[in-house]
């Protein structure tokens, strides 16, 4: 009987800490959004980043991401603890990039906050309202090569995704594809600041909608890639508004559970040579990224849930096993 009152006052305590810190979170992102409105932007966006405001943030929105999504992010350890490192990920979800945010949180719970990490962001996203305050401030940063560069050159972690909206608004029968539009821009960025890749592999994003067409061909006639720097005019199914455009007028994303991992650490030039050859350095890393999606997608028993039968998958299964415990982090 003891035991039970003694439990009560604890569990009690445990229930405020979480109401305070989760008042806190919310406090914490009303204040930045209205700043938004009344302050300017610093100079360069990568002043943006806001250690305490990822401190304040961090606990809500990691349960938040873990109790919708599932999310799981697994080989943390193989990205350097210190330095700056290009971090290459293949994109799904339209402008509503939730793996983004899972493996942000993973990365910023595992290394801590003053650990800089950069995720490369279009420029859509970028102006959402609510949606850039956080980003900015989670070190959200335009997607350019300079400002790639500068974040480099401090001995960040640069989160970048070739494959941008192309690849984030393809079609959910392609789910299971990496789509990096065949750009090897990250190629020229590692090689030029002599920095080493890590692959990110991403699933369960695509499911967030159901993905129609990307329409290129429509935004081409349209010249979007000139008016907002846009390849596509996709259509998309989802809550609470049916049909969308461009995920416009808004979409609330479905509950899929979301799994990635990250790929050990490869430097280009001791891999490829000093003269390295773009295409195969492509077509290498690409094709390595795509049997690490192909691994994740069987484990998925069915789409939105993710898996059902894993303990006689795991045993029985394709013979992957996954990784240990201590290796995978949960947002």
């Amino acid at each position: 009987m003891t035991a039970v009152f003694d439990f009560i006052p604890r569990a009690a305590n445990h229930g405020l800490d979480a109401l305070r810190t989760g008042a806190g979170a919310v406090g914490a992102t009303l204040s930045a959004a209205g700043r938004d409105i009344m302050v300017s932007p610093p100079e360069h966006p990568i002043e943006g980043r806001d250690p305490d405001f990822i401190t304040a943030t961090l606990p809500l929105y990691r349960r938040v991401v873990d109790l919708y999504f599932r999310s799981e992010v697994r080989g943390l350890e193989h990205i350097p603890a210190e330095g700056p490192v290009l971090l290459v990920g293949n994109h799904s979800g339209g402008f509503y990039i939730a793996d983004t945010f899972a493996f942000a949180y993973s990365f910023l719970s595992y290394f801590g906050a003053e650990r800089r990490l950069h995720p490369l962001s279009h420029d859509v996203a970028m102006k959402l309202p609510a949606l850039s305050a956080v980003l900015r401030r989670y070190g959200g940063l335009p997607a350019s090569n300079e400002c790639a560069a500068r974040a480099l050159e401090i001995g960040a972690a640069v989160l970048v995704y070739p494959g941008g909206e192309v690849e984030s608004f393809r079609p959910s029968s392609r789910s299971g594809a990496i789509d990096f539009a065949d750009r090897k821009g990250w190629i020229r960025l590692a090689l030029s600041h002599d920095v080493p890749i890590v692959p990110v592999v991403a699933i369960g994003g695509q499911e967030t909608a159901l993905f129609l067409t990307r329409g290129r061909r429509l935004a081409q006639l349209l010249q979007l890639d000139k008016l907002a720097r846009l390849n596509v005019l996709p259509i998309q199914v989802g809550p609470p508004f049916g049909v969308t455009v461009l995920d416009l007028p808004a979409r609330f994303p479905l509950p899929a559970k979301l799994t990635l991992q990250v790929l050990p650490k490869v430097d280009l030039r001791a891999r490829f040579g000093e003269d390295s050859d773009e295409r195969n350095v492509y077509e290498t890393i690409t094709a390595e990224m795509q049997q690490a999606l192909d691994d994740l997608a069987e484990e998925r028993d069915l789409p939105l849930v993710g898996r059902v039968w894993s303990s006689a998958r795991e045993t029985h299964g394709s013979g992957r096993s996954r990784p240990p415990a201590e290796h995978t982090a949960q947002t």
